[in-house]
């Protein structure tokens, strides 16, 4: 059922100017008519008394396309090998500069973090990038940067001589690039020394924390995710988001939660087979977990924020329509044309599908910028001439 209607016109109604993204209440509120709280979305395996879930056996063709997706998803032997070799190299050299840091004055390095999906376990095939925080004990410029980055490629040129590295300056540092394998230095500092960060200077303090942060996001996924399941989850969904644009506003850390949502929040404390796991993810967007108003699900990391915070409205709208028309889809037997297995699946959120005798049309958008528009004008004359006698 479409829920995304009614809440939208109530909330235009009731915020005649833009929503503010923070975990705290909305800087205004109208006077006139106080802020519904807005129930949590309906989650149907927190409610099994009334509404009992089918058996295992059931799900069996939708739980067989996932291990054959997954199966697909998983780099080979030679593509494992070949980020476990950079990545150690890269290390190497990094550790040696923290040993000497007389040898390179520009930057003084404090550690090197392991983070994203190589430390994580769930790096996608053909997607041979594995990521590594620098903390700095210096105050990062451009500069300074890319200086760390070509001092590495020299090391690794200078130890590979048959071997092809470079480097590119990045947002969040810079890529170290081989033939087979590229990794990212996604650089940051010490807490204590934010305050001496200059907007024109040095690297965006956003961009810094975004980066500390991964170090406190792999940690968390290291303690709380290692079931297998959870996983398989992430990579499955990870490749969803590359192939429907529905799902491009979702973070791979709100991915990471939800898929571990999904398989552990149960009433009885045991997991949840994976194709339940599969479907509910699905179902929790469709009833609006990622709406504006949705109590959403708080960052571990981060308790003052939700994992929505930092979603578009459009965004959250796209989410919402798309996890509900492929929902649809996987309810009445379409569940390879989702995965991927089929390639006439990639059409399925833009254009009407049969399956049996039900039609699944996408939905259309019930947020358009102009909803965010003032309710009420100065300049609203509700037509009448205000011209002056």
């Amino acid at each position: 059922m479409n829920m995304r209607g009614g809440f939208y016109g109530r909330f235009q109604q009731r915020f005649p100017g833009p929503r503010p993204f923070h975990a705290s209440a909305p800087a205004y509120m109208p006077p006139l008519a106080p802020m519904a709280i807005r129930p949590p979305p309906f989650d149907p395996y927190l409610c099994e008394e009334y509404f009992p879930h089918l058996p295992e056996g059931d799900d069996t063709i939708i739980s067989q396309s996932i291990i054959a997706r997954h199966a697909e998803l998983i780099p080979n032997a030679g593509e494992q090998a070949a980020i476990n070799n950079l990545v150690t190299k890269v290390k190497q050299v990094l550790e040696k500069m923290i040993d000497k840091p007389e040898d390179f004055p520009a930057a003084a390095i404090e550690e090197v973090r392991e983070v994203g999906s190589f430390k994580k376990g769930t790096m996608l095939a053909k997607n041979n990038i594995a990521d590594l925080v620098v903390i700095l004990k210096s105050l990062p410029t451009v500069e300074s940067v890319n200086a760390l980055g070509n001092k590495i490629v020299g090391e690794l040129k200078a130890a590979e001589t048959k071997e092809v590295f470079g480097c590119v300056s990045r947002e969040y540092g810079c890529e170290i690039a081989g033939l087979q394998a590229v990794v990212r230095l996604l650089v940051t500092i010490l807490p204590q020394n934010s305050k001496l960060l200059e907007p024109d200077l040095h690297l965006s303090e956003k961009v810094l924390q975004a980066n500390m942060a991964a170090i406190r996001h792999a940690r968390w996924f290291e303690e709380n995710a290692t079931q297998s399941s959870v996983k398989v989850l992430v990579r499955i969904l990870k490749d969803m988001k590359k192939r429907y644009e529905g799902f491009q506003g979702l973070s791979m850390w709100a991915i990471e939660l939800l898929s571990h949502y999904c398989v552990i929040h149960t009433l009885d404390r045991n997991p949840l087979p994976l194709s339940h796991a599969f479907k509910r993810f699905f179902m929790l967007l469709s009833t609006g977990l990622l709406l504006p108003s949705s109590p959403a699900l708080v960052d571990p990391c981060d308790l003052a924020t939700r994992i929505n915070y930092n979603i578009s409205m459009e965004d959250m709208d796209s989410i919402c329509s798309t996890a509900q028309t492929l929902l649809h889809v996987i309810l009445h037997g379409g569940i390879d044309h989702v995965l991927g297995l089929d390639p006439k699946g990639a059409t399925i959120t833009t254009e009407m599908s049969i399956w049996g005798d039900v039609v699944v049309t996408p939905l259309e958008k019930a947020y358009l910028e102009a909803d965010m528009e003032p309710f009420y004008k100065d300049d609203d004359t509700n037509g009448m001439d205000t011209t002056p006698a």
